[in-house]
């Protein structure tokens, strides 16, 4: 199998594209709480309330954070394309299989070195 670089290239742009759109509603979410005060907790509040307000914002800045590196690794991803370096192990240099670019198409590890760096 040969890997079709536009198709994966296509596939990366709109992935990232859907992260930056999730970043941006969080973010004008943040300010739409802010500037109403949504989030300040009131004597009204139950505790429970508050709990579950805080572990869905925690939640969510997890969630943001993940988007933030996965967009980075994507940026990556689309940078050694435009170099001609995708799809090489940036450790033993070996061809990355297609079938791993397939499933991740921002790796950038072959699966024996990606298996090396897990196991520790």
């Amino acid at each position: 199998m040969s890997l079709d670089t536009d198709r994966i290239r296509s596939d990366l742009e709109s992935r990232r594209a859907r992260l930056v759109a999730v970043v941006e509603r969080r973010d004008n979410h943040d300010s739409l709480e802010d500037e109403s005060g949504e989030v300040v907790a009131s004597v009204d509040n139950h505790l429970a309330d508050t709990a579950t307000d805080t572990y869905d914002r925690e939640l969510e800045d997890g969630i943001e954070e993940d988007a933030g590196r996965l967009i980075e690794r994507i940026d990556s991803a689309l940078g050694r394309i435009e170099a001609g370096t995708y799809g090489t192990c940036e450790v033993c240099g070996r061809p990355i299989g297609d079938d791993r670019l397939e499933a991740v198409p921002y790796a950038t590890l072959c699966i024996d070195d990606a298996r090396r760096l897990a196991q520790g």
